[in-house]
């Protein structure tokens, strides 16, 4: 185990006080050398309480610890506040591990993403490193990670040099639908169209997040993402209060193990296998393809009746 944690904790925070302490208690734990703090600002005069609570958590740093703060005077909402934060966050470091106020970590989470930080600095392929695993022990490892496309962002670490490349408006993504930019990236028909129509959404501003673009700004690049082979946080948010999360999901307070050892992959392959899972089980992808197969040919259909009609 490190005798300490030098990598920069950044903590994003909102209107949750409850889940804003838990998560604090955990970084309290690691005892990070710096530590940056990321708040959005009321939606409307009754929040207001709520959002101080959470912010006050800047007072319970009681060990030697640098702590800077972001806190915004107006709302933002999450894909703005969340994103211009990181812009600031790697203005001021290189590398750092990031927290929401519902994601709960491990201890162990804070030493692998600052093994992993380290030992993969300077190698451009790999932009992201998850701590979530999201097989449920359906695929095991001999290794501590593997590398995939995904990459959760429910506790997570990157750098300056991979930050660089995102965009929260995805100016690209017309051309490289068009040119199939990103194509080498999908493994199927139904990851083809599930993503491209998340992208159309995003571009079109549905939903109101960050996360997307920069999923899409690591395919861009061609990168890859580590993903731990135990889930190192859960997220505790799942609730009535959450900006996003708001309803039952399986991935909702999920078991975590540790890991302290860190064994590495013999190879930089992605793990076509755990991808499939992640997809299928994660994104729907059963069920895309088990129905989107049948209304696409339905569509097609109605397209060449339509043309019968009017020709």
């Amino acid at each position: 185990m490190f005798s300490r944690l030098t990598t920069p904790v950044v903590f994003l925070i909102f209107n949750r006080p409850d889940t804003t302490f838990r998560v604090f208690d955990a970084i309290r734990k690691a005892k990070p050398q710096k530590l940056l703090i990321i708040a959005d600002g009321s939606r409307f005069p009754e929040e207001e309480n709520q959002c101080n609570k959470a912010r006050s958590i800047v007072e319970k740093v009681d060990w030697d610890c640098e702590v800077s703060t972001n806190f915004s005077d107006v709302n933002l909402g999450c894909k703005l506040r969340v994103s211009s934060g990181l812009d600031w966050v790697f203005s001021e470091v290189e590398e750092a591990i990031i927290l929401e106020d519902d994601c709960l970590p491990t201890q162990s989470f804070f030493w692998f993403c600052q093994t992993l930080l380290e030992y993969y600095r300077y190698d451009s392929r790999v932009m992201h490193i998850s701590g979530n695993n999201f097989q449920f022990r359906n695929y095991a490892t001999d290794y501590s990670y593997s590398f995939s496309k995904y990459g959760g962002i429910w506790g997570w670490a990157s750098w300056r040099r991979a930050w660089q490349h995102y965009d929260r408006d995805m100016k690209t993504w017309s051309d490289a639908k068009q040119n199939n930019l990103i194509d080498y990236i999908y493994d199927n028909w139904a990851e083809k169209l599930y993503w491209t129509n998340i992208f159309d959404r995003v571009v079109n501003g549905i939903p109101n997040t960050w996360d997307y673009q920069w999923l899409y700004a690591r395919w861009m690049q061609k990168e890859l993402s580590i993903a731990p082979a135990v889930n190192l946080v859960s997220n505790i948010g799942f609730n009535s209060n959450a900006t996003h999360t708001n309803h039952d999901n399986q991935l909702a307070n999920m078991q975590t193990e540790d890991i302290w050892e860190i064994h590495h992959p013999p190879s930089m392959a992605r793990d076509d296998l755990e991808d499939a899972y992640v997809f299928d089980y994660c994104y729907g992808g059963k069920r895309i393809k088990r129905y989107g197969r049948w209304l696409a040919t339905m569509v097609q259909k109605l397209i060449s009746i339509k043309r019968i009609l009017i020709s």
